[in-house]
Formats: C-alpha cells, sequence, structure tokens
C-alpha cells in the first residue's frame, strides 16, 4: 500500500509530533508499505537546523521543502513561515502521484486541509490525526476573536478535513466532544493515545546520575518540566513556586525542551536572580533515559481551557521511567482519567493555576517521601501506554478499509459516542 504522511516536523527533528509521526512511518515501513513522507526542511524548534532535501531512510522516502525562517517573535512571523511551508508543500503535492492512504496532522494547522485536497484530486483515502485542534487553540489562548473573519474561515477548514476524513485519530475523550460537538460523525472518530518511547526510554540509574553530576544536581531534589513550553502550557504557577523556594538550596528547577515559552523562562530566572532553575535545550531521544530519570518529581501543566484541545503526552514517558509527576490543570483531562489508575499513592500529586502554597507543599511531601526511583512498575503501564501496544492501533485503522473501520476507542480515556 502506497501511504503519504504530511507533516512540517519528521525524523530527525526531536520534538514529540516529529517522534510520534517517526515511530509510525517506520512501523508502516517495516510491515512492507511503500512510505512517503512530506516535511520541512527546518528544524521545528530550532529553524537554524537544516535537514536533506531528499533521503531515503530505514526504507522511507522523506521529501523536505523550504520555508521562511522569520522567527517567532510575533504572530505575523510565524503566520509567515508557516505560509512558506503550506506554499512549497502545494507546490510538492502537485508533482507526486495518487497515494492509497494520505495521512494529515496538524503542524501547520492547514496541512490537513492539503491531505484532504490532495486525496480529493487524486484520489485515495484521508486519515485525519488530531495532535492538537485548531482553531479552537487560537481561541481558547486569545490568539483569535472566536467570531473573527480569521477565526471563521480556519474553523471552514478545519471542517472539511473533518468532512472529508474516512478516519480521525484523537488522542482522548475530550477531544473526541469536541469534534462530535462540531456534528462529525463518531462512526470514523477512533481514540489512540499517543504511545510512551518504551523502546528507548526507560529507567536509566546511570544516566540519571551521569545528567545530575553534569549539570551539578547531585545533591538536589529535582523538580523537572520536560517538553514543549508552550502558552497552553502556562508556567506561571511552577514558576511562582521556583521563586518562592529560592533560598532553598535543596531544591533546583528543571526546564528541558524548547518552544515559544523557553525563553520567557530563561527571562524570568535572570531578572529575579533565580540560582535555582536550570534550562536546557530538547534531549535527544538516546539521552531522553537519562534526562527523565534524573527527576525526583515530573510536572506536567495543560491550560485551563485546553482540555480536549491539546494532549501533554509527556506523562507516558514519565510513566515509563516510573517517576512521581504532579499536575496542575483543569480539574478533568486525560491526566486525571489515568490516576485512579496508578497502583502508587504517591506518583500522582494535583494542583490548579494560581495553588502556589499547593504546589509547594506537593514538593515538600515529595521530598520527604524518600521514594526509590523507579517508583512504578513499568510492567503495569506497557499493556496500555506503550509504543508496543498502540502503535499497531495506528496501522490498522490506515490499513482497514471503509466497511472495515473499527469503532472500538483504545487507551485508559475512552468513551463511546
Amino acid at each position: 500500500m502506497k501511504v503519504l504522511l504530511l507533516n512540517q516536523c519528521f525524523y530527525p527533528d526531536v520534538v514529540s509530533a516529529s517522534q510520534h509521526l517517526t515511530d509510525f512511518a517506520v512501523r508502516l515501513a517495516d510491515e512492507g508499505h511503500d512510505v512517503t513522507v512530506l516535511a520541512s526542511r527546518r528544524g521545528y524548534d530550532d529553524a537554524e537546523a537544516r535537514f536533506a532535501k531528499r533521503e531515503m531512510w530505514k526504507g522511507i522516502k522523506i521529501i523536505r521543502v523550504p520555508s521562511l525562517n522569520l522567527g517567532k517573535n510575533s504572530k505575523l512571523r510565524r503566520s509567515m513561515n508557516f505560509a512558506s511551508f503550506l506554499a512549497a508543500c502545494v507546490f510538492r503535492l502537485t508533482l507526486l502521484p495518487r497515494h492509497d492512504v494520505v495521512v494529515g496532522m496538524t503542524a501547520p494547522p492547514l496541512i490537513s486541509f492539503l491531505a484532504a485536497l490532495f486525496v480529493q484530486l487524486k484520489g485515495g483515502r484521508f486519515v485525519y490525526w488530531v495532535m492538537d485542534l485548531n482553531p479552537d487553540e487560537a481561541v481558547a489562548a486569545g490568539w483569535l476573536r472566536e467570531r473573527s473573519i480569521a477565526a471563521r474561515f480556519l474553523n471552514s477548514i478545519l471542517l472539511y478535513a473533518l468532512r472529508h476524513a474516512e478516519k480521525i485519530i484523537v488522542l482522548d475523550r475530550f477531544m473526541k466532544e469536541r469534534i462530535l460537538a462540531k456534528a462529525i460523525s463518531g462512526e470514523k472518530i477512533e481514540i489512540v493515545p499517543p504511545w510512551s518511547h518504551d523502546d528507548a526510554v526507560k529507567f536509566d540509574i546511570e544516566g540519571r546520575e551521569a545528567f545530575r553530576q553534569k549539570h551539578d544536581l547531585s545533591e538536589k531534589f529535582v523538580v523537572m518540566y520536560s517538553g514543549n513550553h508552550s502558552p497552553c502550557h502556562p508556567l506561571d504557577t511552577l514558576l511562582d513556586a521556583a521563586q518562592r523556594l529560592k533560598d532553598n538550596s535543596n531544591v533546583a528547577f528543571c526546564f528541558v525542551g524548547g518552544g515559544s515559552e523557553f525563553a520567557k523562562v530563561k527571562s524570568f530566572a535572570v531578572e529575579r536572580e533565580l540560582k535555582n532553575i536550570l534550562c536546557l535545550p530538547y534531549q535527544p531521544l538516546d539521552k531522553l533515559s537519562a534526562s527523565l530519570s534524573a527527576a525526583d518529581l515530573h510536572v506536567v501543566v495543560m491550560g485551563e481551557q485546553f482540555a480536549g484541545i491539546v494532549h501533554p503526552c509527556k506523562i507516558y514517558n514519565i510513566l515509563s521511567v516510573g517517576a512521581p509527576f504532579l499536575y496542575i490543570g483543569p480539574t478533568e483531562s486525560h491526566v486525571v482519567d489515568i490516576l485512579p489508575q496508578i497502583p502508587s499513592r504517591e506518583a500522582g500529586r494535583t494542583a490548579k493555576h494560581g495553588e502556589v502554597d499547593k504546589v509547594v507543599a506537593h514538593i515538600f511531601e515529595a521530598m520527604r517521601d524518600e521514594q526509590v526511583l523507579p517508583l512504578l512498575n513499568e510492567v503495569e503501564f506497557s499493556s496500555r501506554f506503550s509504543m508496543g501496544a498502540l502503535l499497531p492501533s495506528m496501522v490498522e485503522a490506515i490499513e482497514a478499509q471503509p466497511t472495515e473501520l473499527p469503532v472500538r476507542s483504545l487507551g485508559a480515556s475512552n468513551t463511546s459516542a
């Protein structure tokens, strides 16, 4: 089967969407499918990084198109970057032949619209893999007014993609409910959570000690936020807790990753002269076990208005290394759905945005617990959130013919419509 995958980021980019799409593409190629990926030549977080125009890697044909690099300091500059990438995609798609299945993702948002158009013009089946939901995200973040011309235009584009998709893959029940509310049939929606990278990520005691020693964290209780620093995951409460604990030499706050808010975290630390904050770039996949294992307490954050719009998937790799975590976010989310299933009561703590006192109290409680990592039994979760359990469901979704489409939903946050 000829499969075309469309997304801005792909191997060797290290952001989460790239890693999950790369896992998916490799599995398809391993199973004998003819896989082509259309992506950007520029790194998603580091636009200075440039990748090869064409590459054959692990049996996957990768085509990378150019785009502008005007920075991410304004919505206009980001929009122009996206527009240039989409324009290059349009040109390249006109040269590609028909594919049996076209999978469109959501970076940038209009890429799914191009995938749907490509299928309408050249044939095949369109599968929409919804990693986040726009313009819902832009409206919730305050970037667009709900009834603005731009929001209505983007919503019409989203509806076109949803209506023309033969199959829609969403990440949790909240995302499914949002799409159902747009009058989309539940029969073609399937929930497949983003899997942990359990083939590469597990508790690593040697890596933990090496990472902590390298960054002068050996004698510290390390509170870590690792992943995308986005306005959708507001870090104000965690940063305020770091400021509250600035004179406590036993606690260090480690921010690992990138995104538009990463520079703001650095500025926050510099302006307030907080020596207890350490900022590090995204870690490559082969170093991820070490960095994640180095934390004594991980932090997962979701903005109050973003359940069903975004899906912080860092929780799955945290579970893979067996580390305790603190969740700051709305009282209903995929993270809250997972909490009752965790066997160790010390593994998951929660707080709301603005509850700085509670966050500080949770940190002190975790310090007193003197837990021995890994805290969780990896086997407990391997059957639910591992690549081995969930990746075959993705393959099944695109291999199924229209009359065979499964209507079941997978994952701990599973509900039926």
